[in-house]
């Protein structure tokens, strides 16, 4: 793996990966490896692995994931095979709790956080009922906003403590205002079983993400250009050689349909003197007149590790609409973007021999898992069939 400090002339690749987050990365090793193809990654940042990038603090020698916390979960038996050719994972497994009013309660909502919420010990029967009772005050079908669809799935009092001012911090808006469908279900779990995730495997890479990135990247028919727009590479790319693309999907096109809508996610990073901020890894702030939505506490996603013991790193999380020149996080998926989106992929079906993926190329939000598997079949799909059999590459996005 290289990274000139200036991009050269494609020549002698028969595949451009454009992004070297997982999906871009996946894409790269499966078809140097697999199908023993010459593939040029390019990013325009000064790192690979996109948001999942991970980096040492300074101070305290403390890992840190620079985009926000990254947590491997899946019950895809194939992409946890694939992953494992590259790291080992610890026996990691999340769990995350919610400061409301200053008491904390664990999440997401179980029999735990309701008998400690309601301040009584309940049976699961019993809670199911007070919820269903709760719940009845609106009905589902009938919701008109977030809030009445929230309180018509589990209830006032549950949705006012943990859902309410969280959402309206990660939305900047008052859920009243937002759409019934972006909240289609919420979880509730009549036992104490605090797990936050359900997924069959789940875990940490044992030397980090960055370590395992880079093991994917690795490969001799493998070259890695960083700090590279592919604007300055665009001309000589397209038309001539395949091109996977995980950038933007409306900054491909100039935008020519308008801008696709995001939230965003800013950071504040902060060495504490002490060994312990909060005693967990995540934790959720649901009063709304906190301004963070959560605080990542690193040293506590590997307790294994030999940290120090009168230092720690934590990270507060704010979240707002993203605006230009923002790092796009999460899909907004308003009517308006829908509609953008479907024109964008009339325009990708159109461009010769692009093929379009990841997060920011399907406008979708995807976990880690998620984009390896995308990846994995768009490998197998469009990219084996062309480079082994001769088939027409059919350009356009994934899962469409």
């Amino acid at each position: 793996m290289r990274s000139p400090s200036s991009p050269e002339v494609i020549v002698k690749v028969d595949l451009v990966v454009v992004g070297s987050g997982f999906f871009g990365l996946t894409v790269a090793e499966r078809c140097a490896a697999d199908l023993g193809l010459r593939v040029l990654v390019i990013d325009q940042r000064n790192h690979i692995g996109g948001n999942a990038y991970s980096e040492i603090e300074p101070q305290t020698g403390i890992e840190i994931h620079r985009y926000g916390a990254h947590l491997f979960h899946t019950s895809n038996t194939r992409v946890w095979t694939y992953a494992n050719r590259f790291t080992s994972f610890t026996g990691y497994q999340h769990r995350v709790f919610s400061t409301y009013q200053g008491r904390v309660y664990p999440m997401p909502i179980n029999l735990g956080t309701i008998c400690e919420y309601f301040g009584r010990a309940m049976s699961p029967d019993e809670a199911r009922r007070l919820v269903a009772e709760q719940s009845a005050e609106v009905d589902s079908a009938e919701a008109r906003n977030l809030e009445e669809k929230a309180i018509s799935l589990i209830g006032r009092p549950l949705y006012e403590a943990f859902i309410r001012g969280y959402t309206a911090k990660q939305w900047q808006t008052d859920p009243r205002e937002l759409p019934a469908e972006i909240i289609t279900r919420l979880p509730v779990r009549y036992t104490f079983d605090n797990r936050y995730f359900s997924d069959t495997y789940e875990g940490l890479p044992a030397d980090g993400y960055t370590a395992w990135l880079q093991r994917m990247a690795d490969h001799p028919k493998i070259e890695v250009r960083l700090d590279t727009e592919f604007a300055d590479l665009r001309a000589d790319v397209v038309g001539n050689v395949p091109v996977v693309y995980t950038g933007p999907l409306d900054a491909y096109f100039d935008n020519a349909n308008g801008e696709l809508s995001w939230r965003t996610l800013d950071f504040e990073m902060e060495v504490r003197p002490t060994g312990d901020f909060q005693g967990t890894p995540v934790m959720n702030y649901a009063d709304e007149d906190v301004p963070y939505t959560r605080i990542h506490e690193f040293r506590h996603f590997h307790p294994e590790r030999d940290y120090p013991s009168d230092k720690t790193v934590i990270m507060r999380e704010f979240s707002r609409f993203a605006d230009a020149g923002d790092e796009p996080y999460y899909p907004v998926n308003t009517a308006e973007d829908r509609e953008r989106l479907l024109k964008y992929r009339e325009l990708a079906k159109r461009e010769p021999g692009v093929l379009f993926g990841g997060r920011l190329g399907t406008y979708k939000y995807l976990d880690m898992h998620m984009a390896i598997g995308s990846a994995l079949s768009m490998v197998e799909s469009r990219l084996r069939p062309h480079f082994s059999d001769g088939a027409a590459l059919i350009s356009g996005g994934v899962d469409e």
